[in-house]
């Protein structure tokens, strides 16, 4: 994995981590990562849009534009739901964890990715770090509401779909640039979240009374997987999945200081799994 791809996936995992910790803060997670696309698209649209005059959008990227719209619609939304029902520090490992796993086994039949020695055993590394992060204290997992059960469905929803649009986007960033692929992809997700003004408006209501914190988590996320897109082009699959998976380690430490969901001496010691992996994957050619 070459530098530059390493240094924007490590800059996209800080982000990305801030960004889910905010948003699991808010009084409805659903309505709140709506409201983030919904700026996000506003932020892009004048870039998105003289990227699309000037190269003008090809029809090969057409059918990956269309599909990573609706995955990443099902993922906010499974996102959203996961972070009503459980606590970020479960939520946060098990669908990003499932991406690791997923996604260089299906790029190896896809893409044709074969993974070094050394990038398979840092994936492999990375994926038991999130096994330990997700041993957690009975209990320090769940709301009140949930059971372990309904706790988990959501963040596995979510990290099916990771998997599903980590491989569209890979093909999509061949065929258009990362620009504006990600602002059709912004403006696309909050065209379909558009159902909420309907059935969620005393909610949307509350979420856009914090909009500083709304404008601040939109502006994170979409910063966040701008940078992932760009190193799609520069790296592997793969290894810039399982790398940006480094966003487990500091959910570990938010999770447990900043949220109170836990100890974290278990957590830090998942983290430590995870670097080493993360340090595999990037000496590996």
């Amino acid at each position: 994995m070459s530098l530059a791809a390493l240094v924007l996936v490590v800059g996209a995992a800080g982000l990305h981590a801030g960004w889910n910790a905010i948003a699991k803060r808010g009084g409805d997670p659903v309505v709140f990562l709506w409201l983030a696309t919904l700026f996000s698209t506003t932020a892009l649209l004048p870039l998105g849009a003289w990227y699309l005059v000037t190269d003008g959008l090809p029809a090969a990227a057409l059918p990956f534009v269309a599909a990573t719209i609706v995955l990443h619609a099902v993922y906010f939304y499974a996102l959203g739901r996961a972070y009503a029902s459980g606590a970020y520090s479960l939520v946060y490992p098990v669908a990003r964890g499932l991406g690791v796993a997923l996604v260089p086994i299906l790029a190896r039949v896809l893409f044709d990715e074969r993974l070094s020695t050394l990038g398979t055993a840092g994936v492999g590394l990375v994926v038991a770090g999130i096994v330990t992060l997700h041993r957690l204290p009975a209990g320090a997992a769940l709301t009140v509401a949930a059971t372990p059960r309904q706790a988990l469905v959501w963040p596995v929803v979510t990290g099916l779909t990771i998997a599903g649009y980590s491989l569209v986007d890979k093909a999509g960033v061949a065929r258009l640039n990362p620009i504006p692929y990600i602002f059709l992809l912004e403006g696309g997700c909050a065209l379909l979240g558009l159902p909420l003004l309907r059935t969620r408006r005393d909610a949307i209501r509350r979420e856009a009374r914090g909009w500083r914190t709304v404008v601040l988590a939109a502006l994170m996320s979409t910063l966040a997987y701008t940078l992932v897109l760009f190193a799609f082009q520069l790296s592997k699959t793969g290894y810039v999945v399982a790398s940006r998976e480094l966003s487990i380690v500091l959910s570990a430490v938010i999770g447990s200081l900043w949220l109170r969901e836990g100890r974290l001496a278990p957590r830090l010691t998942g983290a430590v799994i995870v670097l080493g992996g993360v340090v595999c994957i990037a000496l590996a050619r």
